[in-house]
């Protein structure tokens, strides 16, 4: 069940940050889910190093919504110019 809710969760929190940057990234909902749970792990990682979060404790929506907009920025950077979406 875990996984259902972190996929479900996942995918409002790729949806919110592909509204933010509207435009960019690869579309669709299985990427757009893939999007927001590595925005919530790089989170997590960010804010353990930081010391914001415990070993072990996951980061919040809002800090997940960032780290999905750093990831599509990111993205956004390396992608080669007139390569499609």
């Amino acid at each position: 069940m875990h996984i259902i809710w972190s996929a479900i969760i996942g995918l409002v929190i790729g949806f919110i940050a592909k509204f933010l940057m509207s435009g960019t990234g690869p579309s669709g909902c299985i990427p757009t889910a893939l999007l927001g749970i590595a925005g919530s792990v790089f989170a997590g990682w960010i804010g353990q190093a930081l010391g914001w979060y415990r070993e072990g404790q996951p980061a919040g929506f809002i800090a997940s919504i960032i780290g999905a907009v750093i990831l599509l920025w990111i993205y956004k950077l390396l992608r080669k110019p007139g390569t499609p979406v």
